[in-house]
């Protein structure tokens, strides 16, 4: 892998897109900035956001006068895409980047920090001259598309044509919106007008998970946010997650995680 196939620089000041560049640039906007200019139209109100950009897009960043870090650009080319441990990601079905859509994804505050620290890793690494520094580089990567391929609360773009992909992403955002109504993968199936059983297929099919695992690693990343950084009492948590008792969230998080949610609160405040 060559070295100019991953690039990445802190928004400092105005910039635009550059055709030569990279094929894909991602854009992670930290704080608030004017607004970010994609073909033409001006989109603002975007703090703590990404942007999935391919060379087709035209684009251009309107920073704020003093402004010392609004996150970070980072530019890859399609060689890096076709790692044999990123191509394992859905990154084509789940088209995080799409010429006919440039999706925004709002992210939470865990989730932040976690994006924050991974660019802030892959930055360092690139002006370093470590021993094994490539396959350092795709491990990050890695664990950045993870966040961004469709378990974080992020909206993802599906192919129009691929039915299976559309029903798996209808499924995730009623799973997103609706999480605290039911945990039964029949209620979604049912939404969605079709039978469990084909449901079941297309998850498997399209994300090679379970449909349930999507329910499931939805509330555990919700529980485990508002655990670590909300003051809510854990039984307050179970009730917005929808669980019946307090009981019954302890148990599931137990099952899933191998402690309870008392655990994970201890070790926080420790």
């Amino acid at each position: 892998m060559k070295t100019d196939t991953i690039q990445i620089s802190k928004i400092v000041k105005n910039v635009s897109h550059t055709s030569n560049v990279s094929d894909y640039t991602v854009c992670w906007i930290k704080d608030e900035i004017k607004g970010i200019e994609i073909d033409g139209v001006l989109y603002a109100n975007i703090s703590n956001s990404i942007f999935f950009l391919d060379k087709k897009v035209h684009w251009k960043l309107h920073i704020k006068d003093g402004a010392s870090n609004t996150g970070y650009l980072l530019q890859l080319s399609q060689e890096v895409l076709s790692h044999p441990l990123l191509s394992k990601l859905h990154i084509n079905k789940v088209r995080l980047f799409n010429t006919g859509s440039v999706p925004l994804f709002k992210l939470s505050p865990g989730i932040e920090k976690r994006t924050q620290a991974i660019l802030e890793m892959i930055d360092e690494l690139l002006g370093s001259h470590l021993n094994n520094k490539e396959d350092a580089l795709i491990s990050l990567l890695n664990t950045f598309f993870v966040y961004c391929d469709g378990q974080c609360n992020i909206k993802s773009i599906i192919e129009k044509n691929h039915t299976k992909s559309n029903i798996v992403y209808s499924y995730k955002q009623l799973v997103d919106q609706n999480i605290e109504v039911s945990h039964e993968v029949g209620y979604y199936a049912s939404r969605l007008n079709i039978s469990t059983k084909y449901l079941n297929e297309c998850v498997q099919e399209v994300l090679n998970v379970s449909s349930k695992s999507i329910i499931i690693e939805q509330l555990l990343i919700r529980s485990r946010h508002a655990l670590k950084f909300s003051n809510k009492t854990i039984k307050e948590i179970s009730y917005e997650l929808g669980f019946s008792t307090p009981d019954y969230f302890s148990y599931f998080f137990k099952i899933q995680t191998g402690s309870k949610p008392s655990v994970l609160r201890k070790s926080v405040g420790s």
